[in-house]
């Protein structure tokens, strides 16, 4: 399979003259096939017929992948309940304390449903030859707090931080091995989310998430693969720990002024966010919709390596009204810079 220049899109997306758009939005593909959230999360052929048929719909600069954070935990042996129509969840605590997390077992990718979000990678990236393929994964903080309770957690940090530690090396190893085998298998970079980090300070975030995701990004990116930091919990109060992890892009959450995170990155980096998933996307009226993403994009005007996205996964039953007016606003504003008004 050819491999594309990641490097090289980059630069293509910053000078384009006209802004990109890479909204994090799968849950509408499932709905546009037919299907529910349940049977895309385990079924990877519904998984990659979903992206695909989104991807006819509302075409992006980039195709994205099912944000599901709980692929990683239930691997690793954590309970997930399945919700019908809604993203699964982890329930109960796997972990407690040093002696259990020192016995854990990292798995391999035949575990859980490894295999399908896999082969639904596969699938997409050889039907959607045109553009970039951005596989999902869990980021290593948030993942550790799925397993040891991310109350528990954010104590242990300074109670008992050899355990956290312990814990957080388990995680980086086995999202560096899913990483590499979505690079395998086709995907051009991955959008790692890890929301949690949001949730400390800008110093514990550099300690606890931002030193593994580095050796996360050191290993899997490279010309032909990036990594795209999502942390939708971050305020602005952690923006500079997110950066020391070297990702070629950075994904923020609705919580975030877009404005103050631009100016924090530097230019050569992709910026991306924030509209609010759920006040707007699926709350708010078409207009309302149409006109937060006009002022967002006037707002973001002289910055040239802004990609206008959603804050996060746009979520299930999100109105298709809603998301008509944010790329009607989108496509009005091209129009408009194309002819200089």
């Amino acid at each position: 399979m050819s491999r594309k220049d990641m490097k090289a899109w980059i630069r293509h997306v910053i000078t384009a003259g006209q802004r990109e758009v890479i909204p994090v939005m799968t849950h509408p593909g499932i709905e546009l096939t037919g299907k529910r959230v349940i049977d895309a999360v385990k079924s990877g052929e519904v998984h990659a017929e979903a992206i695909i048929a989104l991807n006819r719909k509302y075409p992006a600069s980039a195709a994205t992948m099912i944000m599901d954070l709980t692929v990683e935990a239930e691997a690793f042996g954590a309970e997930v309940v399945f919700p019908e129509e809604e993203v699964p969840c982890i329930v109960g605590r796997l972990l407690h304390d040093y002696r259990e997390v020192e016995a854990l077992q990292i798995p391999s990718l035949a575990a859980g449903r490894f295999p399908e979000y896999l082969k639904a990678n596969r699938i997409v990236t050889d039907a959607v030859c045109d553009k970039p393929v951005l596989g999902g994964c869990i980021g290593p903080f948030t993942l550790a707090g799925r397993l040891f309770d991310m109350t528990e957690m954010m104590m242990a940090m300074y109670t008992e931080p050899e355990t956290v530690r312990l814990l957080l090396r388990k995680c980086t190893s086995l999202i560096t091995s899913y990483c590499l085998a979505m690079k395998e298998n086709g995907a051009a970079g991955v959008i790692m989310a890890e929301p949690a980090a949001g949730l400390i300070s800008n110093d514990d975030c550099s300690q606890f998430s931002s030193a593994y995701v580095r050796q996360i990004v050191a290993e899997v990116q490279d010309d032909h693969f990036m990594v795209v930091l999502h942390n939708c919990g971050n305020t602005g109060h952690c923006t500079s720990a997110m950066l020391e992890t070297g990702a070629m892009a950075y994904h923020f959450g609705n919580r975030i002024d877009m404005l103050e995170a631009l100016k924090a990155c530097p230019e050569e980096l992709l910026v991306m966010g924030n509209l609010d998933p759920v006040c707007l996307f699926k709350q708010a009226s078409a207009a309302e919709m149409k006109q937060a993403t006009r002022d967002l994009l006037q707002a973001t005007a002289l910055w040239k390596n802004f990609v206008l996205s959603s804050g996060c996964d746009v979520p299930p039953h999100t109105p298709f009204e809603n998301i008509e007016a944010f790329y009607e606003a989108l496509r009005e504003y091209n129009e408009s810079f194309e002819k200089g008004v």
